[in-house]
């Protein structure tokens, strides 16, 4: 039963097991939400959707299994910008609800996916929006989590939409940094986020981000990518990037040889759009980088010199460290030093790859610059304690040999201080540790005492977002 606006939220009702609040936790990539106290997001799908062209006007589609379903002129869009913060308000909601509505809640009556029959199919991942409907989240409280720069029009936003579109009983909104270092454990830590479109710096102490001290910088994830797409149409010959729908059947072929496949072709008009091929690309990249490429973590940088005065590019040829890696039509090859160079600008942006209409990022966005610009906003007397306790999360820092590299250039950087990395070994806390700190905070039992009741929004409005939440 829905709680009355009257009535401020209770510790039986959402601290208990009655009624289980919410955690949102909306990144450029993904999205993933799921129930506070679980271990992890039962509902994860991809932050993009699908506009599909149609007599009576383009409609939306979401999820993993319309995306990536190459249907007549499907073009693909992304309503979160690349800072992490939202750009398109009316798509991000009606994403959200789907991954609430279709995954985690019963469906209602009046419910868009009960409507129009929908299900989690290839032609079912839609969704109209209908303003008569049930609110379908008047029973669950939702602690959604943000950027540690999002502005206060974007806070304001987000709790008018649970409130009022959704009927939220209660809201709460998370600084990213803050629940990831919560999900290690911990009450102050230094947060290095690395997702898919920027990697941010979050300086976390007792539970409080300091927010002169949270930088970030797009030489993240999607960098990697780009830097492979140079890599790749600059290699001699070229490496052929050709996603997987496009491919009918393939032949084997020895390494380096050119590929003998059957390609799929479109009839006039039925064509996706480019940018369905782009992200069909960027997957076949990520499968790339989780196979093949490598953060070079021995001493020096990749375009310096060993103790020994051997040149670590040189190194890095080693044949035992080479990787194989084969496209979806049949085409392999062996990557020896390619494999290190497409993440080295992270560490050293003079190293990154270079073309026309693609300049080297500033100096100042390199990882360990950010560090340095973070931790110098902060007391001197807690920076030692941040150092400490750095945390690595977000998808992109799974990348062989990142935490590794991070950890001896910091301690290069901060000979003083000890320089003590956490980064969890298990692929789906470091992805979802954002996620994972939302559901502990979301799930303590003096929690409750927190939340933005729906009686306290009613009286002082979407203003009250910037005052509780810190």
């Amino acid at each position: 039963m829905a709680q009355s606006s009257a009535v401020p939220p209770s510790n039986a009702e959402y601290g208990g097991d009655e009624i289980s609040a919410l955690v949102l936790d909306p990144g450029y990539s993904t999205l993933r939400a799921g129930f506070a106290g679980e271990d992890m997001p039962k509902s994860v799908i991809p932050s993009y959707y699908g506009i599909i062209p149609s007599d009576s006007g383009p409609r939306h589609v979401y999820g993993d299994n319309s995306i990536h379903n190459p249907s007549p002129g499907i073009s693909i869009a992304n309503p979160m910008a690349k800072d992490g913060t939202v750009e398109d308000w009316d798509t991000a909601m009606a994403l959200w609800e789907y991954a609430i509505t279709s995954r985690l809640t019963n469906p209602r009556p009046g419910n868009p996916l009960v409507k129009l029959n929908l299900k989690d199919d290839t032609e079912g991942d839609q969704m109209a929006i209908d303003e008569s409907q049930e609110k379908p989240l008047e029973e669950n409280p939702v602690l959604m989590t943000e950027t540690g720069w999002n502005a206060g029009k974007g806070r304001e936003k987000s709790i008018e939409i649970a409130m009022e579109s959704w009927g939220c009983p209660a809201f709460w909104l998370a600084r990213n940094g803050v629940c990831a270092t919560y999900a290690a454990g911990k009450a102050s830590a230094l947060v290095v986020d690395m997702g898919a479109s920027s990697i941010s710096i979050t300086p976390v102490h007792d539970g409080l981000v300091l927010r002169k001290g949270a930088l970030r910088s797009p030489l993240a994830g999607n960098f990697v990518s780009d830097q492979l797409r140079l890599l790749f149409s600059t290699s001699s010959p070229p490496v052929p990037l050709t996603p997987h729908y496009l491919v009918s059947s393939k032949t084997p072929v020895d390494a380096g040889s050119p590929a003998v496949a059957t390609y799929r072709s479109f009839a006039p008009g039925k064509a996706p759009d480019a940018s369905f091929r782009r992200l069909q690309e960027e997957r076949l990249l990520a499968e790339f980088k989780e196979s093949v490429v490598k953060v070079w973590s021995k001493p020096g940088r990749l375009m310096g010199h060993s103790p020994a005065g051997i040149p670590n590019e040189q190194l890095a040829k080693d044949e035992s460290e080479a990787k194989t890696f084969e496209m979806p039509d049949g085409w392999n090859q062996k990557f020896e030093l390619d494999r290190y160079r497409a993440a080295e600008g992270i560490f050293d942006v003079k190293a990154a790859l270079t073309a026309e209409g693609s300049p080297p990022p500033p100096q100042s966005q390199g990882i360990l610059a950010i560090i340095q610009a973070s931790l110098a906003q902060v007391d001197v007397d807690i920076r030692p304690h941040l150092l400490s306790n750095v945390v690595v999360t977000g998808g992109a820092s799974l990348m062989q040999g990142f935490t590794d590299r991070l950890n001896h250039e910091l301690a290069t950087l901060y000979p003083g201080p000890r320089v003590r990395i956490s980064a969890p070994g298990n692929l789906y806390e470091r992805k979802y540790a954002s996620w994972i700190g939302g559901s502990i905070l979301a799930s303590l039992g003096t929690f409750h005492q927190m939340w933005i009741s729906k009686k306290e929004y009613e009286e002082h409005g979407a203003g009250i977002v910037e005052k509780r939440c810190k």
